[in-house]
């Protein structure tokens, strides 16, 4: 286990040490909340890091990583724990052959940690082996706004109710990360609770360094070019502008076929590793995509 960081470079530190670049300001909320013990509430588009910082942060501090996947139609008894019904049901019947079916005493040893099966808000409130855990919350925003309310109260007092069991207190608040790409509005009591930041697409040079990390095999050509045109690419009116995953995923395709350098017809074959829809990829496949080469080799010349 990694002790906390005693400073905001020691944050960039860590981060850096698991091939994570962040910027100034995202070092300096990350270094708050776990100076201050607060929640990070992170918003911002698909694909530029906001899950990325906890797995992150997780690994550099050698904690445990709890993720709750949120999803519409999420509820607290999925969120904090379930029972074993088939197990319970075998029990029942054992004792019924067994002719030991004292109902009060079988429905004591049926609540119990036995039988219960934890989900991952239960999980990140028991004591955990190398310190308090990494809970992951991500995309708060496909939920509803009851779980919302649920969770303000979870993330207050840091404790889980199980009506069979009772409050159970987490003895070490978790390290706390919400993300949301912003689908809707999270409610404003539950991001007071929280530090928040928005996590933007990277500039270039930071962009450059990301992949650098990320897919180092690339050649200094290769990676300007790629994070060249997926930043024209963002200045397009896509659908869905790619995000910092896709400049990695894409790098590393291209290595995969041992291209060296951009062209039309290796940007064709492989739109599909930056662009997720199909009316997308029309618009920028063949002339806009050799007009974006272009414009990329043309201002990157000078640097060359």
């Amino acid at each position: 286990m990694t002790a906390i960081p005693a400073t905001i470079d020691d944050v960039e530190t860590l981060l850096a040490g698991q091939d994570y670049i962040a910027a100034r300001p995202l070092a300096t909320v990350v270094f708050l909340a776990l100076k201050l013990g607060r929640p990070l509430f992170l918003e911002g588009e698909a694909g530029v890091g906001k899950t990325e910082i906890a797995k992150a942060i997780a690994s550099g501090l050698g904690r445990r990583l709890i993720r709750l996947q949120c999803y519409e139609g999420l509820d607290a008894a999925s969120a904090v724990c379930d029972w074993n019904f088939a197990a319970q049901m075998i029990a029942i019947r054992t004792a019924e052959a067994g002719g030991t079916a004292d109902r009060d005493a079988l429905r004591a040893e049926l609540f119990t940690e036995d039988y219960l099966i934890e989900r991952p808000l239960l999980a990140a409130m028991r004591p955990q082996r190398g310190g308090a855990p990494v809970l992951l919350i991500d995309e708060l925003d496909r939920t509803d706004e009851p779980f919302e309310a649920f969770l303000l109260e979870a993330l207050s007092d840091f404790q889980v109710t199980v009506p069979e069991l009772g409050t159970i207190h987490a003895p070490e608040p978790p390290i706390v990360i919400l993300t949301s790409n912003r689908t809707r509005e999270v409610h404003d009591a539950l991001k007071r609770r929280c530090l928040y930041h928005w996590v933007d697409y990277p500039d270039f040079g930071r962009e450059m360094e990301i992949v650098h990390a990320r897919a180092p095999e690339a050649t200094e050509t290769l990676s300007r070019e790629v994070v060249a045109f997926v930043q024209k690419l963002r200045g397009e009116d896509l659908f869905k502008k790619p995000g910092v995953a896709e400049t990695i995923d894409w790098a590393k395709c291209l290595l995969a076929l041992d291209v060296i350098a951009l062209s039309p017809e290796v940007i064709a074959d492989t739109l599909g590793a930056i662009l997720k829809y199909q009316d997308d990829i029309q618009k920028i496949a063949g002339s806009p995509a050799k007009k974006l080469l272009d414009e990329v080799r043309a201002e990157l010349t000078p640097a060359q």
